[in-house]
């Protein structure tokens, strides 16, 4: 049976910026469903195209694209619906806001053609998405933040391998990297993972990333 193609929405405001990754999407087999240039048009045009993924824009003029992000994972209708942050803007505070609104990534613009499409399927499958600077800049956060330390009563919740699995999460490993730290099958550590999520309901493994850091698991 052929593989459902991936239904992509591009909001910028920038127009060359949307041609530019509307053709490389589509020289890498995936269908742009349709575009926006700016944050409340991006969210009416989500509602109404029910994309698999959003690539949005943060610094658009009209409505800007972490209040998107958030009213779009925030609506139990789009729960299916997946938003990667992709902006020149690689800044703690940005990286912060975009997961807090629930983005599943957060690329800066200077990712390679083949990063972008193997980010999207990996969004798409359920895993987060953060560029090495994105990462840094979260650790950097949630370590001199003032929410380190908290969400102990749904840590405590997870047996002490789920426990050790999302300390691995936090550090952006993969399933298979976890399983090799941990010795154990791929099968197994994506199980721990599903199992983490629906534990602590988060929405994909990016909330579970900030999570770690606030339960002081990683030091």
């Amino acid at each position: 049976m052929r593989e459902k193609q991936i239904r992509v929405l591009i909001a910028d405001d920038q127009a060359v910026i949307r041609v530019g990754l509307r053709a490389i999407l589509e020289a890498g087999g995936l269908a742009v469903c349709g575009e926006a240039a700016g944050g409340h048009e991006a969210l009416d045009r989500v509602r109404e195209l029910r994309p698999d993924v959003v690539l949005m824009d943060i610094r658009m003029p009209d409505g800007d694209g972490i209040a998107a992000t958030a009213a779009i994972t925030g609506d139990p209708a789009l729960a299916d619906v997946k938003v990667i942050v992709l902006t020149t803007f690689e800044l703690d505070e940005y990286v912060v806001a975009a997961l807090r609104a629930g983005a599943s990534g957060f690329l800066g613009k200077g990712v390679d053609p083949q990063g972008l499409i193997e980010g999207i399927h990996a969004v798409q499958q359920g895993d987060s998405l953060l560029s090495p600077a994105a990462t840094t800049a979260l650790v950097a956060r949630f370590v001199q933040g003032p929410d380190r330390g908290g969400n102990h009563g749904l840590i405590a919740a997870l047996t002490e391998r789920e426990r050790e699995v999302l300390a691995l999460v936090g550090e952006g490993l993969s399933n298979d990297e976890i399983a090799q730290r941990l010795v154990i099958s791929p099968l197994t550590a994506k199980t721990h993972v599903g199992r983490m999520l629906h534990k602590l309901g988060a929405r994909d493994r990016a909330q579970l990333v900030i999570l770690a850091f606030r339960s002081g698991l990683l030091r």
